[in-house]
């Protein structure tokens, strides 16, 4: 008894000891930042991946000198084509909780993008741009074919129960009855 104990023990001790390793989160790993002018306040906009791809996974932050304490302020995103993306606040990246930021975003498409900032704090209210921010192309194969060759798979899937439902319903309407046990 008391062996099976001391073995529980030691299985429940190595439970927790790599529980927290792994429940631990990866950091936000800037390798590209550039500057902007928002008013009073100067923003660097850091990017967890460089050159920027469209469809391409990334955090984005946003550090205003001085820190983010008593500010506020929104960014809007405009695409390539001139359209303009809803304005959303910034709020605290849940990675890198001292700075604004998004997390885990992507650009849905290639060509220059411009980032526009309303920043508010104890100086007043500016605004500024990070104009002609490149995005390339996807990378991999279009959309399309990976779409194409991700559903192969599915129909093989559709035309094995086709085949077996109509193997089956053959037997069935014949009078004959399969063996059970």
């Amino acid at each position: 008894m008391r062996k099976t104990l001391l073995a529980l023990a030691a299985v429940a001790g190595l439970l927790f000891a790599t529980a927290a390793p792994a429940n631990a989160y990866e950091p936000v790993n800037i390798v590209h930042t550039e500057r902007v002018q928002a008013g009073p306040y100067g923003l660097t906009v850091g990017f967890s991946t460089w050159p920027l791809k469209a469809m391409q996974s990334l955090d984005f932050t946003f550090i205003p000198d001085g820190g983010i304490e008593g500010k506020s302020g929104t960014l809007t995103m405009l695409n390539p084509e001139g359209g303009q993306n809803r304005k959303q606040p910034l709020v605290r990246h849940p990675r890198k909780r001292d700075v604004w930021g998004l997390d885990v975003r992507s650009m849905p498409r290639p060509g220059d993008w411009t980032f526009r900032f309303a920043v508010n704090g104890p100086a007043g209210s500016g605004t500024g741009e990070l104009r002609a921010l490149p995005v390339l192309e996807q990378p991999g194969p279009p959309m399309g074919l990976s779409w194409a060759i991700s559903t192969l798979p599915l129909i093989g899937l559709v035309v094995l129960v086709v085949v077996a439902w109509r193997r089956t319903r053959g037997r069935l309407r014949g009078g004959e009855l399969p063996a059970i046990g």
